[in-house]
């Protein structure tokens, strides 16, 4: 625990010189305000100087007010600038100064004064990479939190709209910015979240991911993502408006949107720029897809290995034309081709990308080959796993691929062991594992499995903009 200021400004300046360690980026300017001791106290890179000697500075060494000099006669009467309090306890002192903040002490008063310049380098508004769109916005939140609140406040103008600040981390101390719409979304999820974040003993958050971790509920064990990640403005502010609460984490592009079911993860900002009928399509193609990805290898190892009489004959001749002379089981074949384009995915997304896409495509078509002419694997399961890999770049969401992927190995090896009766017994697991998670107290299968024919118009197909409003008008009535 820190103690409080003192009236001997020499006193506080050791204070916190020791506090901050002497750090070379940690600048003390002693000035004189009339016949007044003073020392500004701010680091170097993490403040704006040019605001700092205008705003401040300057105004301070022009004062020649024979009256009383205070704190409060410097914050009302002699600052240009936004944001400024007076404050008493050390420790505080020193967050706000961590945050880009500069301290005003003044000679004979046991408080300081803090004055809100932050001025860091910023990146500039680009295009979203994670989830990019051909019509609709193109711009993607940053790394600066304020900059990311007020491109979602831009889009929903509504008073409704609130923010609740909050600090987690007890060494980051990472500012948490809780954004919902008063009215439309549920006050006690919001106080329920809001709570746990300032409850939340954590030593560090850089990134959201630290947040959904100990925000999941009852601890639930799964690899689904319960909680809807977005970096872009649209997204967000479709959700915000949808009742749904979203935490702006500083330092990440990426905004939490909770709760967040199934769908939420198959669904794009794009559905709603296009026509309704094509955005209905794109959907339906987007479970196909789905369903490829994580089945399609082990259907094939299922049929090859158990159930070939299920096979058509002229294509079972050709199957067994192309597997003579690989000297591995089907299974074996399959979690081969799968482990090397896992790997060639990974080395595409790590390597630089001028070259990584080169490499990856490049690589696949290369390893292929080499592969079939020197029989180690078949045509056929090439073909099943390039198409595999095609289609989990279908779905939107990368955090819902991740687990579509990892499920993946698991139908193989059930297919291998037991044919399409363990495929069959590890869908029902998976659809009992779906139905038992919640997001915030929301089935996460909703509105599937907790059946709301009011929200089936926005579940697989999207209907037109005017048989929504025609709803609402219905449901206000």
């Amino acid at each position: 625990m820190k103690p409080d200021f003192s009236n001997q400004i020499c006193q506080n300046i050791d204070l916190i010189c020791d506090f901050m360690g002497n750090s070379s980026d940690v600048v003390v300017r002693e000035i004189a305000i009339g016949s007044n001791h003073a020392a500004l106290f701010y680091l170097d890179g993490m403040t704006d100087m040019q605001k700092v000697q205008d705003n401040v500075i300057r105004p301070l060494h022009e004062c020649s007010s024979s009256d009383e000099i205070t704190l409060t006669f410097i914050k009302d009467g002699i600052l240009d600038v936004g944001e400024a309090s007076l404050i008493q306890s050390i420790e505080d002192a020193l967050d706000q100064i961590l945050s880009g903040g500069v301290l005003l002490l003044l000679d004979g008063m046991n408080e300081g004064l803090i004055i809100a310049l932050p001025g860091w380098e910023e990146r500039s508004i680009t295009e979203s990479k994670a989830q990019p769109v051909i019509r609709g916005p193109q711009e993607s939140f940053t790394e600066t939190l304020r900059t990311n609140t007020t491109m979602v406040r831009r889009r929903v103008k509504d008073t409704r709209v609130r923010l609740t600040n909050v600090k987690v981390g007890q060494k980051t101390k990472t500012d948490i910015s809780v954004m919902y719409m008063h009215g439309i979304a549920d006050l006690d999820m919001v106080q329920s979240m809001i709570s746990r974040l300032k409850n939340m003993r954590v030593d560090r958050v850089l990134e959201g991911e630290y947040l959904e971790e100990c925000l999941v509920e009852n601890k639930q064990l799964t690899i689904f993502p319960i909680f809807y990640n977005s970096d872009r403005p649209d997204s967000i502010a479709a959700g915000v408006m949808e009742g749904k609460i979203a935490i702006f984490v500083d330092g990440t592009p990426f905004v939490i949107l909770a709760p967040a079911v199934f769908v939420d993860f198959i669904q794009s900002a794009e559905d709603y720029y296009q026509s309704y009928i094509y955005s209905s399509i794109i959907r339906i193609l987007r479970y196909i897809c789905l369903a490829i990805c994580m089945l399609a290898p082990a259907i094939y190892v299922a049929l090859t290995t158990f159930h070939q009489d299920m096979i058509p004959t002229v294509l079972l001749l050709s199957l067994s034309a192309q597997r003579e002379g690989v000297p591995f089981p089907a299974f074996v074949e399959a979690m081969i081709m799968e482990v090397i384009f896992e790997i060639l995915r990974e080395a595409g997304l790590r390597m630089p990308r001028t070259v990584g896409q080169a490499v990856s495509i490049v690589g696949s078509i290369v390893i292929g080959q080499a592969a079939v002419e020197a029989n180690i694997v078949s045509a056929v399961m090439v073909i099943v796993v390039a198409i595999t890999a095609i289609s989990s770049f279908v779905i939107p969401s990368y955090t819902m691929a991740i687990p579509i992927r990892i499920l993946r190995f698991a139908f193989i090896g059930l297919a291998a062991m037991f044919g399409v009766y363990g495929l069959t017994i590890g869908l029902l697991i998976l659809l009992v594992h779906l139905n038992s998670l919640h997001s915030f107290g929301v089935p996460y299968m909703s509105p599937f499995a907790n059946y709301n024919s009011s929200k089936q118009r926005d579940a697989i197909l999207r209907f037109p903009f005017s048989n929504k409003t025609n709803q609402h008008k219905k449901q206000k009535e």
